[in-house]
């Protein structure tokens, strides 16, 4: 059966081109369904490679400074604190302004925000990689991530305005690729860059850590010369204006869950900690009602809860939660692990995730056919795999510490990666699946927002589970305890998956 969009009467302009909507039939519900007089330009191959630059380079960012922590800190002497900061400034101002960014593409065009977004993260990248003191790379860090919440809503919203059937479908499985595989290859690529440092010439010992910024701005300059040339315009025929209070709502509920979590322990618990997380639930329930208010009264709110009531997206949503959770907190924790529970260097320590890569990206690769063939039931498969890979890690950990080499973690790292590439990829296009394409702004920013925090969620409570741990009982018996912790996310999102639609579009 045919999707059925519920909006009509809207003229929608992409690339240039107009699509009329009329009214022509009403559903078996009585919804109007619009017919579309003139079909919308395709996002072609050069476009799709393009944006697909985009939504790399924010995730890559997350994660790419993690094998660089212990040089920063050794260079600016910057202390566990400020070291969080790094990290979690980013990851705040990304999560917070990401529906916003989705909001403003609406408006004002997706490949102008886009455009706007991709220069930004260029600039920023150059101001982190200079920083002279530890203060200004944070600040330089939190305008990177609000760069990044321009730019990538775009890309979802991009191709679910400009692509249909077949060619979403397979863009959408190479977008949940490209997610999956740039959270590992950024710390991949963070080692390599550190331990070869191919600018000490100019930047001297400092030269590691700062080159896993300044990589960013050739790529920039790549991706807004091709953007130019090959993204088409598309944006909201009936732009909504800026919900005010719903975005500073929302800001204010991961900043009061987040930020607590991130700085907690390196700050000892202080009293705004506690006061911080005691805030957060009133916050969260403000921010619902309001929206909630708003979308009854016909305006359009920051994040609509008539979103919400698509089954897909919902039940999709439910599972990138603990999903990302997992996959976020393992990243961190594996890094810390092998750099100073197994005395690995940047490069090894890196290197040591490739297996996962390459697994990740194989079953991507062959998810779209199975899916046509099994449905969601692909995400189950890829859970239990998952879980099995964890299990061996896990075991791999108990029985060969302290003397473990890239062979030893080979097996469990690549069957885990195996798992998470059969899952990954399905849920963002099935989170997507039901959305319209007026709204698609609107959608992607709602699930990049619940990824992106739910990573930082990861990086806050695992991170700070493993180090507590770690303190009293060692670094194999932190790393098992949270692979453990890991694998209790990876069962409950297995059992979730049950419960989504069959049928993927």
């Amino acid at each position: 059966m045919k999707r059925l969009w519920y909006q009509a009467g809207y003229r929608s302009r992409v690339g240039g081109v107009s699509e009329s909507s009329v009214l022509t039939k009403t559903s078996a519900t009585g919804a109007p369904v619009a017919r579309h007089d003139h079909p919308a330009p395709v996002l072609g191959g050069l476009g799709l490679f393009t944006v697909l630059i985009g939504a790399a380079l924010p995730l890559v960012d997350f994660f790419i400074v993690n094998v660089a922590l212990p040089t920063i800190d050794h260079d600016l002497a910057a202390g566990p604190a400020l070291l969080e900061l790094v990290v979690a400034g980013y990851g705040l101002a990304y999560a917070v302004l990401l529906v916003l960014g989705g909001r403003l593409g609406d408006m004002a065009g997706r490949r102008r925000l886009f455009l706007v977004g991709m220069a930004a993260f260029g600039l920023t990248s150059l101001a982190c990689g200079l920083a002279p003191d530890a203060w200004t790379l944070v600040g330089a860090r939190v305008a990177q991530g609000a760069a990044a919440a321009l730019m990538l809503p775009q890309v979802l919203a991009t191709i679910q305005a400009s692509t249909a059937g077949p060619r979403r479908a397979r863009a959408m499985s190479l977008y949940g690729a490209t997610a999956g595989l740039s959270m590992v290859a950024g710390q991949i690529l963070g080692g390599v860059l550190v331990s070869a440092a191919p600018l000490s010439s100019v930047l001297g010992e400092s030269a590691g850590w700062r080159s896993v910024f300044l990589v960013n701005v050739p790529v920039a300059v790549v991706g807004l010369v091709l953007a130019v040339r090959s993204v088409p315009e598309s944006r909201s025929d009936r732009p909504a204006p800026v919900d005010v209070p719903g975005t500073l709502l929302l800001a204010l509920s991961l900043v009061t869950l987040l930020a607590p979590l991130t700085e907690g322990r390196a700050a000892g618990w202080p009293l705004w900690t506690w006061v911080s997380l005691g805030l957060f639930p009133f916050a969260a329930v403000a921010f619902y009602r309001v929206e909630r208010r708003a979308d009854a009264r016909g305006r359009v709110p920051l994040v609509p809860p008539s979103l919400l009531r698509l089954e897909s997206l919902r039940r999709g949503l439910v599972l990138v939660v603990p999903f990302s959770v997992g996959f976020g907190g393992f990243m961190f924790v594996i890094a810390v692990a092998l750099q100073q529970g197994l005395e690995m260097g940047p490069a090894a320590a890196g290197l040591s995730l490739a297996p996962m890569a390459a697994a990740f990206f194989a079953a991507s690769l062959a998810g779209p056919r199975l899916v046509r063939r099994f449905g969601s039931r692909v995400v189950t498969a890829g859970g239990v795999i998952q879980g099995v890979g964890v299990v061996v890690l896990a075991l791999t950990v108990w029985h060969g510490w302290p003397d473990l080499g890239l062979r030893g973690l080979l097996p469990g790292f690549a069957v885990a990666g195996l798992g998470q590439g059969l899952q990954l990829p399905v849920l963002m296009r099935i989170v997507l699946s039901d959305v319209p394409a007026e709204r698609a702004g609107v959608g992607g920013g709602v699930l990049t927002t619940t990824q992106q925090a739910s990573l930082a969620l990861g990086v806050a409570t695992l991170g700070t589970l493993f180090l507590s741990v770690a303190s009293g009982a060692g670094m194999r018996d932190a790393l098992i305890v949270t692979l453990l912790v890991q694998l209790a996310a990876v069962v409950l999102t297995t059992l979730l998956s049950l419960r989504l639609p069959r049928t993927v579009r």
